[in-house]
Parts: C-alpha cells; structure tokens; sequence
C-alpha cells in the first residue's frame, strides 16, 4: 500500500495561536529603500505647496507631525524629531519634551476630528521591528474605532479608508497650524 505524504496544514495545533498569513507584507521584509530615496522626515523650510505634497501638517522647531501617506486608517499620524536619529536614547533632552508634547497635542487634534474609540501610538525601531524607515525614528499615531477591521486585507488585500489623503489634510491642517504655539 502506498504511503501518503502528509499535508501541511494551515491549522494551528491545538492550544497555539491561530496564525493569520499576510504575504503581501512580504515586499517590505529585507528591503533596503530605494537608492536616491530621501528621509521623509529631513527637510529644511518649505512653503505651503510642499507641505501639501509632503502631508506635513505641522513642522515645529525640533519636532514634526505629518499623515502617513500608507495609512491603516483615516487620520494616521507620525510624529518624528527634525533631526535624523534613529532612537530615543539619541535624543536630546529638549527634543524629547518637544516629542512628547506634540505626541499629546497629535492625540487631543486626532480626538476632536475623529471621535475614535481609541488611538494606537507606538514607535517600531528598527528594520526588524517593522519600521519602514528605520534610520529615523518616529512614532505612528492611528484612530481605531470599534469594529474598524474586516475582511477586506485578508482576502482582497486592501484597505478600506472612506476618506481621502487630500480630505483627511484639509480636515487636519487647521487643527495643526497652532500645535506649536500652544506647547507653552
């Protein structure tokens, strides 16, 4: 009698976690950026147009605030240092503070425009850690609401946002223009 080989199967033993397969996310494991790719983040003074282009909502004197232009859902935020670093411990004390208060003033704005049921905020250091751009550290700041996951990134690998970048900005930027003014 033939001997069958057995199956792989998608089932986790019985007490394990159950896993939840994202091969799409494949693309940004072990890959370096782009060559000619500059940060994000290092920018000198721009004008109005390019804050635009760039999402910049707000660039204060040590820190900046700015929507993620691949977000997880409306309102998606990242707060980084104007300086190039890539940890906390780098930080100086006074960007540190500047940091933190407009982490605090991100969340108090996110708050009044969304009514979200709750924020994700939390910085991935490091390549294998999940950040996407690993040399300079900054913190994701995302709405969450009840029940605002579902089938659409697993099976169709795609997010489902109802609000545009360009609508999300202009909901978000007269919010932002005063952030560094009332830090004091």
């Amino acid at each position: 009698m033939a001997r069958r080989t057995p199956r792989a199967s998608t089932r986790p033993e019985r007490g394990a976690p159950a896993l939840l397969w994202a091969p799409w996310r494949s693309a940004y494991v072990g890959k370096p950026p782009p060559r000619g790719a500059g940060c994000i983040f290092c920018f000198g003074r721009i004008g109005e147009a390019a804050r635009r282009r760039r999402l910049v909502l707000n660039a204060g004197r040590l820190a900046l605030v700015m929507l993620n232009r691949y977000p997880y859902n409306n309102g998606h935020l990242m707060v980084a240092p104007r300086r190039h670093v890539a940890s906390p411990e780098l930080l100086t004390r006074e960007e540190r503070i500047e940091l933190g208060d407009f982490i605090a003033r991100a969340v108090q704005r996110l708050r009044a425009a969304y009514r979200p049921a709750g924020l994700n905020v939390g910085a991935n250091l490091g390549r294998a850690a999940g950040a996407g751009i690993a040399d300079h550290m900054h913190w994701h700041l995302v709405p969450r609401w009840e029940g605002d996951n579902n089938f659409m990134p697993v099976i169709g690998s795609t997010r489902v946002l109802p609000q545009s970048l360009a609508e999300t900005y202009a909901l978000l930027e007269p919010l932002f223009k005063t952030i560094d003014t009332d830090l004091s």
